[in-house]
């Protein structure tokens, strides 16, 4: 099993916050699932297109060796996932870690849950999940 991670957050956030919301995501994600997800099943770090050089993203990709992948806003804003009040129209109003990782997973992907929010509600992170088909 492959995940994707999807992350928002906002422009003041750190890679604490970022850290944070993906290991609560990871740690969800294996609680629901009865396995234990780590940092290694991850493929890539997805998030709107706008937000892929923010300086903690980079920063959490070159700790985990991981590419980030931006998600077009567009396609962001069409791609279902958990509405959310506060979140901008360019996202399509709903969650951008979610709707990341769904995006950049590709259309068979399923979220591993909802998403995790830092403890200091800078960033959130979710999960989608890709079965290995191959044998």
């Amino acid at each position: 099993m492959t995940l994707v991670a999807g992350l928002g957050f906002r422009a003041g956030c750190n890679v604490d916050s970022l850290r944070s919301a993906l290991q609560a995501a990871l740690q969800a994600a294996s609680a629901s699932q009865g396995k234990d997800f780590t940092t290694a099943h991850l493929r890539t770090l997805a998030t709107a297109a706008d937000k892929a050089q923010h300086p903690a993203l980079l920063q959490l990709a070159t700790e985990l060796q991981l590419d980030i992948h931006p998600v077009s806003l567009p396609i962001l804003a069409k791609t279902p996932s958990s509405p959310r009040a506060n979140v901008p129209d360019r996202y399509g109003n709903h969650s951008v870690a979610e709707s990341a990782a769904l995006a950049a997973a590709g259309p068979v992907a399923t979220l591993l849950g909802g998403r995790s929010v830092s403890p200091d509600r800078m960033a959130t992170a979710a999960l989608a999940c890709i079965e290995n088909t191959s044998p």
